[in-house]
Parts: C-alpha cells; sequence; structure tokens
C-alpha cells in the first residue's frame, strides 16, 4: 500500500433509546502522501464521525465495520485501527497520526502550561526522554508553528492566549512527533478571517515542510479552495462525489454539491428582499447616534484600565441594517452590548431610542428595552436548557406585556414560530432536540417577539453550515423587509454582512477605520486593514483563491499598491 490512509467500506452505527442510527454508510476513500483532502458536508453527514474512526475515538455506543488501514511515517508497517488493540492504537496515536480539533479551548487542559501539554504526548511515546529534552522539544516545535517568544510562553496556560494562538498550539501537539497524516475537524471554524488565513497557511506549511498528509473536515468551501487537493463530498454517511479540487469547483456533477456551493456567501450577494425594501430614511432621527463613543473596562488588581472603544461616531437610522466587521477584540461586540444597555459607556455620546446611554439608569432605560432585540451567537447557551422553545419565545411576552393572558401569549408564539419557518409542534421540544439552524430560527423568533424597533444580531450564523446560514440570512433579510426593525448586524464574515447591510463599518482596535455601502467598502476599500480583511476572506474558487493569497502575501509585505 502507498497511500498514507485507506478506508474501506466503513459502516458506524450508534446504539440509542429508538434503536440503531446509521452515521457512515460503506465509505471508501484513499488519502496519498502529501496530499489533502477535504471532506465536506452539512452536520449530520458523518464527515466528523468518519475523521475520529481514523484514530479509533468512537464511543462505546458505536459499532463499526470495514477497514481503516493507516500506513506508519517510514512505510515499515501497516495497521487496520477498527481491529487493533488499545495498547497498539495508543502508539499509533501522535506518531502515525494525529488530530486538530475543532474547539481548542476544550482540546487543551486548562490546568497545564501548553509546554507540559505537549512534552506529554512526547512522553507518551518515549518514557525514557528527560524533562529538559521534552521541554527543549516544546520550544521548538512552538517555534515552528509561529507561537512568539515561545521559550516564555512555553510555560504559559491555555487561558493566556488568543483563539488563533490556541490552535496553532493545538496544531503544535499534533506535528511534535511528526506524524504522517494530521486529522484537521474543523479547525478554523470560530477564528477571524485574518486569522484563518494564518491557520491555513500553517497547514499548508504542515504539508509542505513536514511531509505531513491532511484530512480536513470542514463545512467552508472557501477553506476547501484554498487548502485541498481533492474533495469528497458526504450526505446522510454517504459518499455522493469526489473530485480534484479545480474540476469540484468548475464541474460539480451532485445535486447537493451544487447546493452547497451555490449557498457559499459572496461578496455583491445582496439578497433579493433587501433589495426590495423601502429606502432607508435618512432626514428623520437615527434610532442610534453614537458621537465619539468611548468605552472603557476597569483595571483589576493595580493594572490600568482597557479602552475597548475610541472616539467612534456612527448612526442607525430608522429600517436601516448596519453591518459592523472587524476581528475578535476590534469592539464590536462591546458596541452591542453598549446599545443593548449591558455594557456601560464611559465617554462621548451614546443616544439609544432617545435615551442617552452615558450616565444611563437602569431604571429610567427599563421601559426601553422592550423595543430592543438580541439574536446571540450561541443560541444553545442562551436559551434556558429546562423550558420548551415556547416558554423561551414566550419569556419577553410574560416579562414585558403584562396585559397579555395566557391564550394570547400562546397565539403570540404559534405566530412567530410560523414566521421564523419553524413547525408549531416544535414549539413543545426543548432546546438540544433542536438543530443549530432551527435553534438560530427560535433565537430570532424570541428577539422579535415585541415588535422591536432595534434589533442587535451578534455573529447569528458563525457556526452554522452554509446551506442552513444561507437560510436563516435570507429569513433575516425578508422579516426586516417586513417589519422593518433597525439592525446593527455584528460579523467577522464580510461576504455574510454584505448580503444585509445597508451600511458597513469597520472597526480595528476599538476605532473607526472605514465606512460606507457595500460597494464602497468592499468594492474599492481604501484602509489597508479593510483591503487585509478582504484579502483574507477565502472564496469558493480554488483559482481566484490562490489570486487572493498571492494578494494578501503582498499586502503582509507591504508592496502591494494601495
Amino acid at each position: 500500500m502507498t497511500d498514507v490512509l485507506q478506508i474501506r467500506d466503513l459502516d458506524v452505527s450508534f446504539a440509542t433509546d429508538a434503536g440503531a442510527v446509521k452515521a457512515v454508510d460503506r465509505v471508501s476513500l484513499s488519502v496519498a502522501p502529501g496530499e489533502v483532502v477535504a471532506i465536506v458536508g452539512e452536520s449530520g453527514s458523518g464527515k466528523t464521525v468518519t475523521a475520529k474512526t481514523i484514530l479509533g475515538l468512537l464511543p462505546e455506543t458505536a459499532t463499526r465495520s470495514g477497514a481503516v488501514i493507516l500506513r506508519s511515517k517510514d512505510g515499515a508497517s501497516e495497521n487496520d485501527v477498527v481491529s487493533v488493540s488499545k495498547d497498539q492504537l495508543r502508539k499509533i496515536r501522535g506518531s502515525d497520526v494525529s488530530m486538530v480539533f475543532q474547539e481548542p479551548s476544550t482540546a487543551l487542559n486548562p490546568v497545564y502550561t501548553v509546554g507540559w501539554q505537549i512534552a506529554e504526548g512526547l512522553r507518551a511515546h518515549d518514557s525514557k526522554l528527560s524533562a529538559k529534552a521534552a521541554r527543549a522539544r516544546a520550544i521548538e516545535i512552538l517555534t515552528k508553528v509561529g507561537i512568539p517568544e515561545p521559550e516564555v510562553r512555553v510555560d504559559y496556560y491555555p487561558h493566556q492566549f488568543s483563539g488563533g494562538q490556541k490552535q496553532r498550539v493545538v496544531i503544535a501537539m499534533a506535528l511534535v512527533l511528526d506524524p504522517g497524516l494530521i486529522v484537521a475537524d474543523e479547525p478554523t471554524t470560530a477564528l477571524d478571517v485574518t486569522v484563518q488565513a494564518e491557520i491555513l497557511d500553517l497547514l499548508r506549511r504542515c504539508r509542505d515542510e513536514f511531509g505531513s498528509s491532511i484530512v480536513l473536515i470542514t463545512h467552508n468551501m472557501g477553506v476547501v479552495a484554498d487548502l485541498a487537493d481533492r474533495v469528497i463530498v458526504m450526505y446522510q454517511g454517504k459518499i455522493v462525489e469526489e473530485a480534484d479540487v479545480y474540476s469540484l469547483f468548475a464541474n460539480p456533477q451532485n445535486d447537493y454539491t451544487k447546493k452547497l456551493l451555490a449557498a457559499v456567501p459572496r461578496i455583491g450577494q445582496r439578497i433579493h428582499a433587501a433589495e426590495r425594501k423601502a429606502p432607508v430614511p435618512h432626514d428623520v432621527e437615527p434610532i442610534v447616534r453614537a458621537s465619539n463613543l468611548q468605552i472603557e473596562y476597569p483595571g483589576r488588581m493595580g493594572r490600568p484600565g482597557f479602552r475597548a472603544v475610541e472616539d467612534v461616531s456612527f448612526t442607525i437610522a430608522p429600517g436601516e441594517v448596519l453591518g459592523l466587521v472587524g476581528e475578535s477584540g476590534s469592539g464590536k461586540t462591546t458596541i452591542g452590548r453598549a446599545i443593548a444597555g449591558l455594557t456601560k459607556v464611559t465617554g462621548g455620546s451614546l443616544r439609544v431610542l432617545d435615551s442617552e446611554m452615558n450616565g444611563m439608569k437602569e431604571r429610567s432605560f427599563r421601559a426601553k428595552r422592550s423595543s430592543i432585540g438580541f439574536v446571540f451567537q450561541d443560541p444553545a447557551s442562551s436559551f434556558n436548557p429546562l423550558l420548551t422553545i415556547t416558554e423561551c419565545v414566550a419569556e419577553p411576552l410574560k416579562v414585558h406585556r403584562k396585559d397579555l393572558d395566557a391564550r394570547a401569549v400562546s397565539l403570540r408564539v404559534g405566530e412567530l414560530l410560523e414566521a421564523v419557518q419553524l413547525p408549531k409542534s416544535y414549539g413543545e421540544r426543548y432546546p438540544h432536540e433542536l438543530s443549530g439552524g432551527q435553534r438560530q430560527r427560535a433565537s430570532l423568533a424570541r428577539a422579535l417577539a415585541l415588535n422591536p424597533k432595534l434589533l442587535i444580531a451578534d455573529e447569528p450564523t458563525s457556526a452554522l453550515d452554509v446551506s442552513v446560514q444561507a437560510r436563516v440570512l435570507e429569513l433575516f433579510a425578508e422579516l426586516q423587509a417586513e417589519l422593518g426593525f433597525a439592525a446593527l448586524f455584528i460579523s467577522h464574515d464580510l461576504a455574510v454582512v454584505d448580503i444585509l447591510a445597508d451600511r458597513i463599518a469597520v472597526l480595528y482596535h476599538g476605532k473607526l477605520i472605514e465606512e460606507g455601502t457595500g460597494a464602497e467598502v468592499l468594492g474599492a476599500p481604501k484602509d489597508p486593514y479593510t483591503q487585509r480583511l478582504l484579502a483574507s476572506l477565502p472564496v469558493p474558487d480554488p483559482v481566484a483563491q490562490a489570486e487572493r493569497r498571492r494578494v494578501l502575501a503582498e499586502l503582509l509585505a507591504g508592496t502591494a499598491p494601495v
């Protein structure tokens, strides 16, 4: 066998109270040395189950059949992961195959330094390795994955790193034993576009400099176009299409693949509902007016305060959607929370619904809260798990509309669920019984329960599959055009914001550096930071993406024309 990995007729089923559920159905695939194979599909397609089978990480409730043949990096041995002993599996993990998990915060142990955690993998495979040698190897691998000051930061704990740096640490742990195959499960899902570009570049280096093959699990077709050599499309546990990356994007054969590609948001792709809505009035008093806004978080234990927002000015007119974009730490969520009265304004002026938020007293603003809706990034954590969806959506009505009896509340909840295209019967389910997209629709229904004049949506689609994301965005645009509420749409995805927003404001380190229509800001960006953001956004076209990668490299090197 010359391939690094061969999967033959793999079946995986899970035992449940309702009987066996088949997650993977007769899947066969291979990965050649130095090849990047992307497995794509929506949640529930079987791609992550397939990936975990490669490392023998399935739970005890799983039943497997077929073969998963791994070749060692030196080519001297082959092992069938499905049938090897637990002792042999431990030897294979790390040395022959390793995994980069989706969420580095949960993959890293918070009570140990990153150096200790990297060394743990080394010690597991070489018990005679000295602590000094293990530390030196940890520093060396942290250097290779681009962690600054590795000699110092090797002794840092996970919480002392940013999200992108934590993902680099997880990649370092995967590389430290120089495996022949790396399985990367959604390695960039929760990252900003600029950090995502850095992680993709690092994975590319893993292939080119370390000689590793990569199995990339993702639903982001832009990431696939940027990194993959070959693409395998899965749907309901089966492989429905397989092709090299150029053929798949240029001429997809399967209807499901075509649907996936069509759902990917693109710059300049305006949703029809947003185009049909009435023009935004600019001769009326804005719903939100920020003038030289400052927000500072107080320091603790003798440390100075941190200024998250500095000298920011903007307006949101009635019926207007303002897109607020920027990386993590840029201040966009802080501004959204300040508008909702959840974060204190420390300087300048912020008027929301004719109320001044600088020096605002909660008692005086409480009556205005019913006019503000909030859609959170993660509906799973924003819903009370002990309440049904009906009870969650009804909560704002019970708090603010004491005049409504139980029957009126029930009717209103039914109307809201229908408006967001959820069957009324779903109201009797609990949040964990809904998919991510269904929960986000329910979150939108709850935000609209009181017919708000202003809706704040904070990264509402960042964790959703592309087709689910496309439907949620269409729904948002349709409801906004129909109901006419103003909206602050916060995101780090420029294409998503461009789909919905009338105007776009770009934040960088707490400052507003560029503002205008989508055509102005994204079509002809003036600020170098906006140019970098735009070049960092992967597009679902491998030819165009290669050109974007070249432009980004020039921008980062300071050689690109401005």
